[in-house]
């Protein structure tokens, strides 16, 4: 009985969400993967980098997706002069009180684009990660809980490089979610410009609301997940730091391995998919979807990987071809 309650329960609140995908949809064309991507950073409160050239929809994916929740957004585009203050807020004087007040920044948000993450210095980093890790930020001596939920959007341009800042790998390690985004197809570019050619911009109606996926992300922990699946996932990062345990003739190519967060992930990340789908169980091939999303960007190649051209994908499909599937 309990189980028939927690398959309805996933039915009734999938409806929504697939009611969130058609309404995206209305002003997105193509780009399923990263709309879906997203619903999944939503669903389990983990924040998304977005890796793409210039004008595939980024921006517009986030702003929409924003709307059709009801949820407050904000977008800052990341420069090289940019400050801790503009971003989290500062304690400002009032001559009429002669007291200081706190003026909150564009962190306070639901949803904070941070556009070209990458072209930031360091303590603009560095302020962004006590947001991402601890939800909270500082201002003065105070320090002040951010929105529930709150997700950070981040894009970076993989091509230009002058001007940018390698982002630090304890900041990149707090993105859930990397993903690479590429062109549209022929079919869906002519789509792109039939709807926005000479027309307005579309109006996206509220299809759910926050108590929806504060809701949904109770109706989660439902899901379940068989014990060979967990040890499976717990084999896919411990094969990225001990890839010899496993029979992988790797280790040239790894400097690091994932951290502990990829297996916590993979399992938030897995039972998102399962959801999204109608379903209360986990398979492997939701683990297996998920998997280079959650590790592209967690496993460090060494210079010798770099210079026989071995990226991190290649290396975690590797992997999975050689680990047996449960």
């Amino acid at each position: 009985m309990v189980h028939d309650d927690s398959m309805e329960r996933i039915r009734e609140e999938g409806r929504t969400f697939r009611l969130l995908v058609d309404e995206i949809g209305r002003a997105i064309v193509g780009q399923e993967y990263m709309v879906e991507r997203l619903l999944v950073g939503l669903l389990t409160g983990g924040h998304v980098l977005i890796e793409g050239v210039p004008g595939l929809a980024k921006t517009l994916a986030a702003n929409t997706l924003a709307r059709a929740v009801n949820a407050r957004f904000q977008r800052i585009q990341f420069t090289p002069d940019l400050l801790p203050a503009d971003l989290v807020g500062t304690m400002v004087y009032d001559p009429k009180t002669s007291d200081f007040f706190t003026r909150k920044g564009p962190i306070f948000t639901h949803l904070l684009l941070a556009d070209e993450i990458n072209r930031a210095p360091a303590k603009v980093q560095s302020a962004l990660l006590e947001a991402m890790q601890e939800k909270q930020v500082t201002i003065g001596t105070g320090t002040h809980r951010l929105e529930d939920p709150f997700l950070v959007l981040a894009t970076q341009n993989p091509i230009e490089q002058e001007g940018t800042y390698a982002l630090p790998e304890a900041q990149v390690d707090r993105f859930m979610l990397k993903l690479r985004i590429t062109y549209p197809s022929r079919e869906e570019e002519r789509r792109i410009m039939d709807r926005w050619a000479g027309v307005d911009a579309v109006e996206i109606r509220p299809v759910a609301d926050l108590d929806a996926i504060r809701r949904a992300r109770e109706t989660m922990r439902s899901i379940r997940i068989d014990e060979n699946l967990k040890e499976y996932m717990v084999d896919i990062v411990h094969a990225t730091r001990d890839p010899k345990a496993y029979g992988l003739d790797l280790k040239d190519f790894i400097a690091y391995g994932a951290s502990p967060r990829a297996t916590l992930y993979l399992n938030t990340g897995s039972r998102a998919l399962a959801f999204l789908d109608g379903r209360d169980y986990v398979t492997a091939d939701d683990v297996k979807e998920i998997c280079p999303d959650i590790l592209r960007h967690r496993i460090i190649v060494t210079y010798e990987a770099e210079a026989k051209e071995v990226t991190s994908e290649e290396i975690l499909r590797r992997i999975l071809d050689r680990l047996e599937v449960p």
